[in-house]
Protein backbone atom coordinates (compact mmCIF):
# COMPACT_ATOMS: atom_id res chain seq x y z
CA UNK A 1 0.00 0.00 0.00
CA UNK A 2 2.77 2.44 0.83
CA UNK A 3 4.37 2.38 -2.60
CA UNK A 4 1.07 2.95 -4.35
CA UNK A 5 -0.08 5.62 -1.95
CA UNK A 6 3.16 7.46 -2.61
CA UNK A 7 2.53 7.15 -6.35
CA UNK A 8 -0.79 8.95 -6.10
CA UNK A 9 0.33 11.32 -3.36
CA UNK A 10 -1.98 9.73 -0.82
CA UNK A 11 -1.40 7.93 2.41
CA UNK A 12 2.14 6.71 1.82
CA UNK A 13 3.28 9.41 4.21
CA UNK A 14 0.18 9.17 6.36
CA UNK A 15 -0.19 5.42 6.76
CA UNK A 16 3.35 4.09 6.71
CA UNK A 17 2.06 0.62 5.94
CA UNK A 18 -0.14 0.24 9.04
CA UNK A 19 -2.44 -2.76 8.65
CA UNK A 20 -6.18 -2.14 8.51
CA UNK A 21 -8.41 -4.50 10.46
CA UNK A 22 -11.83 -2.95 10.79
CA UNK A 23 -14.12 -0.36 9.30
CA UNK A 24 -13.75 3.19 10.53
CA UNK A 25 -15.66 6.46 10.27
CA UNK A 26 -14.27 9.28 8.19
CA UNK A 27 -11.39 11.36 9.46
CA UNK A 28 -13.22 14.64 9.03
CA UNK A 29 -16.96 15.03 8.56
CA UNK A 30 -17.22 17.65 5.85
CA UNK A 31 -19.50 20.56 6.68
CA UNK A 32 -22.37 21.47 4.36
CA UNK A 33 -20.96 23.65 1.64
CA UNK A 34 -22.64 26.27 -0.47
CA UNK A 35 -21.33 28.60 -3.13
CA UNK A 36 -19.00 31.18 -1.62
CA UNK A 37 -19.65 34.85 -2.00
CA UNK A 38 -17.62 36.79 -4.51
CA UNK A 39 -16.43 33.78 -6.51
CA UNK A 40 -13.55 34.65 -8.79
CA UNK A 41 -13.38 33.54 -12.37
CA UNK A 42 -11.32 30.40 -13.02
CA UNK A 43 -8.07 30.84 -14.94
CA UNK A 44 -8.66 30.78 -18.68
CA UNK A 45 -6.55 29.13 -21.34
CA UNK A 46 -7.60 30.07 -24.84
CA UNK A 47 -5.09 27.62 -26.34
CA UNK A 48 -7.46 24.77 -25.44
CA UNK A 49 -10.54 26.29 -27.02
CA UNK A 50 -12.09 24.49 -29.97
CA UNK A 51 -11.80 26.10 -33.44
CA UNK A 52 -14.79 28.19 -34.46
CA UNK A 53 -15.63 25.85 -37.33
CA UNK A 54 -15.69 22.75 -35.12
CA UNK A 55 -19.05 20.92 -34.92
CA UNK A 56 -21.09 21.87 -31.89
CA UNK A 57 -21.22 19.30 -29.10
CA UNK A 58 -24.45 18.27 -27.44
CA UNK A 59 -25.28 20.79 -24.66
CA UNK A 60 -24.89 18.28 -21.81
CA UNK A 61 -21.62 16.92 -23.18
CA UNK A 62 -20.27 20.41 -23.76
CA UNK A 63 -21.13 21.41 -20.18
CA UNK A 64 -19.27 18.40 -18.78
CA UNK A 65 -16.25 19.07 -20.99
CA UNK A 66 -16.22 22.75 -20.02
CA UNK A 67 -16.39 21.86 -16.31
CA UNK A 68 -13.51 19.40 -16.66
CA UNK A 69 -11.44 21.89 -18.66
CA UNK A 70 -11.99 24.54 -15.98
CA UNK A 71 -10.97 22.09 -13.22
CA UNK A 72 -7.81 21.10 -15.09
CA UNK A 73 -6.88 24.75 -15.68
CA UNK A 74 -7.20 25.53 -11.98
CA UNK A 75 -4.89 22.66 -10.99
CA UNK A 76 -2.33 23.48 -13.70
CA UNK A 77 -2.38 27.15 -12.73
CA UNK A 78 -1.85 26.27 -9.07
CA UNK A 79 1.17 24.15 -9.98
CA UNK A 80 2.52 27.05 -12.01
CA UNK A 81 2.19 29.46 -9.07
CA UNK A 82 4.31 27.14 -6.90
CA UNK A 83 6.84 26.26 -9.58
CA UNK A 84 7.53 29.87 -10.61
CA UNK A 85 7.64 31.39 -7.11
CA UNK A 86 11.11 32.71 -6.17
CA UNK A 87 10.37 31.15 -2.77
CA UNK A 88 7.46 29.26 -1.27
CA UNK A 89 6.88 28.09 2.30
CA UNK A 90 3.86 26.42 3.86
CA UNK A 91 3.05 24.58 7.09
CA UNK A 92 1.24 21.25 7.09
CA UNK A 93 -1.28 19.43 9.29
CA UNK A 94 -2.12 15.82 8.52
CA UNK A 95 -4.69 13.32 9.66
CA UNK A 96 -5.42 9.82 8.39
CA UNK A 97 -7.31 6.75 9.49
CA UNK A 98 -6.24 3.23 8.56
CA UNK A 99 -8.45 0.54 10.07
CA UNK A 100 -8.97 1.43 13.72
CA UNK A 101 -5.85 3.58 13.95
CA UNK A 102 -5.73 7.35 13.59
CA UNK A 103 -2.52 9.09 12.61
CA UNK A 104 -2.01 12.80 13.17
CA UNK A 105 0.99 14.95 12.43
CA UNK A 106 2.60 18.11 11.22
CA UNK A 107 5.17 19.14 8.68
CA UNK A 108 6.39 21.89 6.43
CA UNK A 109 7.36 22.45 2.83
CA UNK A 110 10.03 24.95 1.81
CA UNK A 111 11.17 25.83 -1.69
CA UNK A 112 13.61 28.41 -3.05
CA UNK A 113 14.99 29.38 -6.44
CA UNK A 114 13.85 28.84 -9.99
CA UNK A 115 14.92 26.55 -12.81
CA UNK A 116 18.13 24.66 -12.13
CA UNK A 117 18.62 26.72 -8.97
CA UNK A 118 15.43 25.45 -7.37
CA UNK A 119 15.80 23.63 -4.03
CA UNK A 120 13.11 22.15 -1.80
CA UNK A 121 12.62 20.42 1.53
CA UNK A 122 9.58 18.47 2.71
CA UNK A 123 9.39 17.31 6.37
CA UNK A 124 6.55 15.25 7.84
CA UNK A 125 6.07 13.56 11.22
CA UNK A 126 3.01 11.47 12.09
CA UNK A 127 2.22 9.66 15.31
CA UNK A 128 -0.12 6.80 16.11
CA UNK A 129 -0.36 5.26 19.57
CA UNK A 130 3.29 4.76 20.52
CA UNK A 131 4.66 4.78 16.96
CA UNK A 132 6.13 7.64 14.98
CA UNK A 133 6.46 7.88 11.21
CA UNK A 134 9.06 10.35 9.92
CA UNK A 135 9.63 11.46 6.35
CA UNK A 136 12.18 13.94 5.00
CA UNK A 137 12.79 14.81 1.36
CA UNK A 138 15.50 17.30 0.38
CA UNK A 139 16.74 18.42 -3.02
CA UNK A 140 20.01 20.32 -2.64
CA UNK A 141 20.57 20.82 -6.37
CA UNK A 142 22.90 17.87 -6.74
CA UNK A 143 20.93 15.06 -5.13
CA UNK A 144 17.37 14.45 -4.02
CA UNK A 145 17.45 12.64 -0.67
CA UNK A 146 14.56 10.67 0.84
CA UNK A 147 14.74 9.54 4.47
CA UNK A 148 12.01 7.40 6.06
CA UNK A 149 11.69 6.00 9.56
CA UNK A 150 8.44 4.10 10.03
CA UNK A 151 7.77 2.98 13.57
CA UNK A 152 10.11 0.24 14.72
CA UNK A 153 11.38 -0.49 11.21
CA UNK A 154 15.02 0.41 10.45
CA UNK A 155 15.34 3.84 8.82
CA UNK A 156 15.92 3.99 5.07
CA UNK A 157 17.85 6.55 3.02
CA UNK A 158 17.67 6.87 -0.76
CA UNK A 159 19.39 9.23 -3.15
CA UNK A 160 18.73 10.34 -6.76
CA UNK A 161 21.22 12.25 -8.92
CA UNK A 162 19.35 15.42 -9.93
CA UNK A 163 21.55 16.07 -12.98
CA UNK A 164 20.76 12.66 -14.47
CA UNK A 165 17.04 13.25 -13.99
CA UNK A 166 17.30 16.58 -15.80
CA UNK A 167 19.26 14.90 -18.60
CA UNK A 168 16.57 12.24 -19.02
CA UNK A 169 13.86 14.91 -19.06
CA UNK A 170 15.73 16.72 -21.82
CA UNK A 171 15.84 13.47 -23.80
CA UNK A 172 12.09 13.13 -23.26
CA UNK A 173 11.61 16.77 -24.38
CA UNK A 174 9.85 17.65 -21.14
CA UNK A 175 8.85 21.35 -21.14
CA UNK A 176 10.02 21.74 -17.52
CA UNK A 177 13.28 19.80 -17.88
CA UNK A 178 15.36 22.76 -16.67
CA UNK A 179 14.21 22.37 -13.08
CA UNK A 180 12.49 19.00 -12.92
CA UNK A 181 11.31 19.51 -9.33
CA UNK A 182 7.88 18.07 -10.12
CA UNK A 183 9.62 14.84 -11.17
CA UNK A 184 11.81 14.68 -8.06
CA UNK A 185 9.62 15.22 -5.01
CA UNK A 186 8.04 17.72 -2.67
CA UNK A 187 4.66 19.37 -3.00
CA UNK A 188 5.03 19.88 -6.74
CA UNK A 189 5.45 16.17 -7.40
CA UNK A 190 2.61 15.24 -5.06
CA UNK A 191 0.14 17.41 -6.99
CA UNK A 192 1.65 16.52 -10.38
CA UNK A 193 1.22 12.80 -9.68
CA UNK A 194 -2.39 13.33 -8.67
CA UNK A 195 -2.99 15.16 -11.94
CA UNK A 196 -1.29 12.32 -13.83
CA UNK A 197 -3.29 9.46 -12.29
CA UNK A 198 -6.59 11.30 -11.76
CA UNK A 199 -8.86 13.26 -14.09
CA UNK A 200 -10.41 16.39 -12.64
CA UNK A 201 -14.04 16.80 -13.56
CA UNK A 202 -15.37 19.93 -11.90
CA UNK A 203 -14.52 22.84 -9.61
CA UNK A 204 -16.97 24.18 -7.04
CA UNK A 205 -16.52 27.61 -5.38
CA UNK A 206 -16.96 27.46 -1.59
CA UNK A 207 -15.62 29.14 1.55
CA UNK A 208 -13.09 27.07 3.51
CA UNK A 209 -12.31 28.43 6.97
CA UNK A 210 -13.42 31.85 5.80
CA UNK A 211 -11.28 31.76 2.65
CA UNK A 212 -12.75 31.55 -0.88
CA UNK A 213 -11.49 28.41 -2.61
CA UNK A 214 -12.18 26.15 -5.54
CA UNK A 215 -12.83 22.54 -4.51
CA UNK A 216 -11.59 20.55 -7.50
CA UNK A 217 -12.83 16.95 -7.73
CA UNK A 218 -10.76 14.23 -9.31
CA UNK A 219 -11.28 10.53 -9.98
CA UNK A 220 -9.04 7.78 -11.29
CA UNK A 221 -8.33 7.54 -14.99
CA UNK A 222 -9.88 4.09 -15.46
CA UNK A 223 -7.08 2.82 -17.69
CA UNK A 224 -4.46 3.48 -15.01
CA UNK A 225 -5.96 1.46 -12.15
CA UNK A 226 -4.90 -1.96 -13.55
CA UNK A 227 -1.40 -0.56 -14.07
CA UNK A 228 -1.11 0.53 -10.47
CA UNK A 229 -3.10 -2.45 -9.13
CA UNK A 230 -2.44 -5.42 -11.43
CA UNK A 231 -4.67 -7.63 -9.26
CA UNK A 232 -7.68 -5.68 -10.57
CA UNK A 233 -6.89 -6.25 -14.26
CA UNK A 234 -9.54 -8.99 -14.61
CA UNK A 235 -12.13 -6.86 -12.82
CA UNK A 236 -11.43 -3.98 -15.20
CA UNK A 237 -12.47 -6.19 -18.12
CA UNK A 238 -15.91 -6.95 -16.66
CA UNK A 239 -19.01 -4.99 -17.77
CA UNK A 240 -19.23 -3.07 -14.51
CA UNK A 241 -15.52 -2.37 -14.36
CA UNK A 242 -13.72 -1.36 -11.18
CA UNK A 243 -15.61 0.45 -8.44
CA UNK A 244 -14.55 2.07 -5.16
CA UNK A 245 -15.36 -1.11 -3.17
CA UNK A 246 -12.82 -3.02 -5.27
CA UNK A 247 -9.91 -0.82 -4.17
CA UNK A 248 -7.68 -2.02 -1.30
CA UNK A 249 -8.44 -0.50 2.09
CA UNK A 250 -6.55 2.76 2.43
CA UNK A 251 -6.39 3.32 -1.34
CA UNK A 252 -8.20 6.50 -2.43
CA UNK A 253 -10.96 6.45 -5.04
CA UNK A 254 -11.38 10.21 -5.26
CA UNK A 255 -9.30 13.28 -4.47
CA UNK A 256 -10.43 16.80 -3.58
CA UNK A 257 -8.08 19.77 -3.95
CA UNK A 258 -9.05 23.03 -2.26
CA UNK A 259 -7.25 25.85 -4.10
CA UNK A 260 -7.43 29.55 -3.23
CA UNK A 261 -9.56 31.52 -5.67
CA UNK A 262 -7.55 34.70 -5.24
CA UNK A 263 -3.99 33.32 -5.20
CA UNK A 264 -4.32 29.72 -6.55
CA UNK A 265 -2.36 28.35 -3.57
CA UNK A 266 -3.47 24.86 -2.45
CA UNK A 267 -5.14 24.90 0.96
CA UNK A 268 -6.26 21.30 1.50
CA UNK A 269 -5.94 17.87 -0.10
CA UNK A 270 -8.45 15.15 0.80
CA UNK A 271 -8.45 11.50 -0.21
CA UNK A 272 -11.78 9.65 -0.20
CA UNK A 273 -12.58 5.94 -0.27
CA UNK A 274 -14.85 3.26 1.19
CA UNK A 275 -13.03 2.22 4.37
CA UNK A 276 -13.16 -1.22 5.95
CA UNK A 277 -11.78 -4.73 5.78
CA UNK A 278 -12.15 -6.23 2.30
CA UNK A 279 -14.46 -7.43 0.88
CA UNK A 280 -16.64 -4.43 1.57
CA UNK A 281 -20.09 -3.45 0.29
CA UNK A 282 -20.64 -0.45 -1.94
CA UNK A 283 -21.38 2.66 0.05
CA UNK A 284 -20.71 6.38 0.32
CA UNK A 285 -17.15 7.64 0.04
CA UNK A 286 -15.57 8.90 3.24
CA UNK A 287 -12.50 11.03 3.83
CA UNK A 288 -9.64 8.72 4.81
CA UNK A 289 -6.78 11.24 4.80
CA UNK A 290 -6.45 15.03 4.92
CA UNK A 291 -3.48 17.28 4.29
CA UNK A 292 -4.05 20.89 5.39
CA UNK A 293 -1.67 23.56 4.10
CA UNK A 294 -1.67 26.84 6.02
CA UNK A 295 0.39 29.98 6.63
CA UNK A 296 1.60 29.88 3.04
CA UNK A 297 4.14 32.55 2.09
CA UNK A 298 5.38 33.40 -1.38
CA UNK A 299 8.57 35.42 -1.97
CA UNK A 300 9.44 35.51 1.71
CA UNK A 301 12.94 35.18 3.22
CA UNK A 302 14.45 31.69 3.10
CA UNK A 303 17.11 30.13 5.30
CA UNK A 304 19.43 28.52 2.75
CA UNK A 305 20.78 26.10 5.37
CA UNK A 306 17.45 24.23 5.20
CA UNK A 307 18.63 22.68 1.94
CA UNK A 308 22.04 21.66 3.30
CA UNK A 309 21.73 17.92 3.88
CA UNK A 310 24.60 15.62 4.80
CA UNK A 311 23.18 12.41 6.29
CA UNK A 312 25.25 9.48 7.44
CA UNK A 313 25.88 7.22 4.46
CA UNK A 314 25.25 4.01 6.38
CA UNK A 315 22.40 2.18 4.68
CA UNK A 316 22.36 4.64 1.77
CA UNK A 317 20.85 3.28 -1.45
CA UNK A 318 21.42 5.18 -4.69
CA UNK A 319 18.29 4.56 -6.78
CA UNK A 320 19.24 6.88 -9.66
CA UNK A 321 19.65 4.13 -12.28
CA UNK A 322 16.30 2.54 -11.54
CA UNK A 323 14.56 5.91 -11.30
CA UNK A 324 15.97 7.29 -14.56
CA UNK A 325 15.31 4.03 -16.43
CA UNK A 326 11.62 4.05 -15.50
CA UNK A 327 11.09 7.82 -15.72
CA UNK A 328 8.40 8.93 -18.15
CA UNK A 329 6.58 12.15 -18.92
CA UNK A 330 3.65 13.18 -16.75
CA UNK A 331 0.70 15.29 -17.79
Amino acid sequence: MVALAAAVGAAGLCAGGVAANQAAPSVYQRQPEGPGAGAAEAPTDTSTEAPTDAPAAAPATAAVEDAAAQAERIVVSSLGVIARAPSFAVKIRQKARVGDRVLVGTGRYLQSGEGEEQRFRFDSTLTCDSETFEFTEVSDGLFCWTHRHNGEEPPSLQRIDVRRVRSKLLDLKAPDAADGASYLGGLQRMIRLMRHWFRFTKATPIDLDGQPVWVVEGGWHAAFIPIVLPQLKAKAATPGGIGPADMPDGMPWQVLLSIGRSDLIPRRIEWLAIPGTRPVADGPLETIAVLDLYDAEINGPVDATAFFYQPATEGLIDVTEMYVTTLGLMR
